[in-house]
């Protein structure tokens, strides 16, 4: 099924010479990746065609994937094919523009959460959306050019969503995948220095995490990252939201949770939720979220209800427990 729509995919983007692409708020390396990704290929294909990403939002540590481009009048959207990638539901959107666009795609591996779009191609069983643009690629090579730039860009969404190809949901297609953009020449060493060398100061975050992280009584680690935390070591929030990281190998702790204060007037707490073995995603649906099985994230808005989050995850982890003997 998918190669008949992956084939309306490439005739859709053959059939229009401009073409926007479009991801989700919060972005991450899989999101940007995808789009910057797609971007290479088409106009490495195609140099006549036009391709914009133009998004207000980009986490700091992907800032050497490079800048976006410059916003465009409204009447650039009429005429052109919009694609969404990486993005479960329209409310996720970073740019509502997408509305404007003649014609919308959507390229997704989350677990669907509505339908939009004119033709929707979603595997939620891949590890990455950007392993599935590399999927996509390989399947009209023929036609298709993979530069240097979109192979590092795909790589990187690649390596982060698979949390470097450890996840559940890496398969031998993943690993596959990968090793198309490898073979095109993608310079591992750097790009693993610019995803993961930490600074000083950020290393003594993670000591203070370590002191002040929490277990709850089945078997959730988390942390409560308030602003106070933040300013005393001078977190941005993407810094702050990836120390979800660091609680991801404790012997019994099947799930771990990252609530982080954004400070806005409305008392926003983001939601960082992971898991092993267990899915987590349903207690993020409850709170304001959605993801994957287990990588998802929410929101909440009290410490009332970071309680009520926390009491739902710990079940999830007993129960799972009681039933299950293959966890660590």
């Amino acid at each position: 099924m998918s190669i008949e729509i992956k084939k309306a995919i490439l005739d859709k983007i053959k059939e229009y010479n401009k073409i926007f692409l479009f991801r989700h708020i919060r972005n991450d390396g899989d999101c940007v990746g995808a789009t910057k990704g797609l971007k290479e290929i088409i106009t490495a294909t195609w140099p006549e065609k036009s391709v914009y990403i133009i998004d207000t939002e980009l986490a700091k540590y992907l800032e050497f994937m490079g800048p976006e481009d410059d916003e465009v009048d409204d009447t650039e959207y009429a005429e052109a094919l919009g694609i969404v990638l990486d993005t479960a539901s329209e409310a996720r959107i970073s740019n509502p523009k997408y509305k404007l666009c003649k014609e919308l795609i959507k390229i997704d591996h989350h677990i669907p959460l509505e339908a939009y779009g004119d033709i929707i191609w979603v595997e939620e069983e891949r590890s990455s959306c950007c392993e599935m643009v590399v999927d996509f690629y390989m399947s009209f090579k023929d036609t298709l050019v993979l530069n240097n730039d979109a192979a590092t860009h795909l790589y990187t969404g690649m390596v982060t969503d698979s949390g470097r190809f450890k996840y559940d949901g890496v398969t031998g297609d993943t690993l596959r995948c990968a090793a198309e953009l490898l073979d095109v020449g993608v310079k591992t060493d750097i790009l693993f220095a610019r995803l993961y060398l930490e600074a000083f100061e950020y290393l003594k975050f993670k000591a203070h995490i370590y002191n002040r992280m929490q277990i709850t009584e089945n078997g959730v680690a988390y942390i409560y990252i308030d602003r106070a935390m933040q300013e005393e070591f001078n977190l941005s929030l993407e810094q702050a939201s990836a120390c979800i990281g660091n609680l991801d190998s404790i012997r019994g702790c099947i799930a771990w949770i990252a609530f982080i204060e954004t400070g806005d007037e409305k008392n926003t707490i983001r939601v960082r939720l992971r898991s092993r073995f267990c899915h987590i995603n349903g207690v993020a649906e409850n709170h304001n979220g959605g993801g994957h099985a287990c990588a998802s994230g929410a929101t909440v808005y009290s410490k009332e209800e970071v309680e009520q989050l926390l009491k739902e995850a710990d079940e999830v982890v007993r129960d799972y427990k009681a039933n299950n003997e293959d966890w660590l």
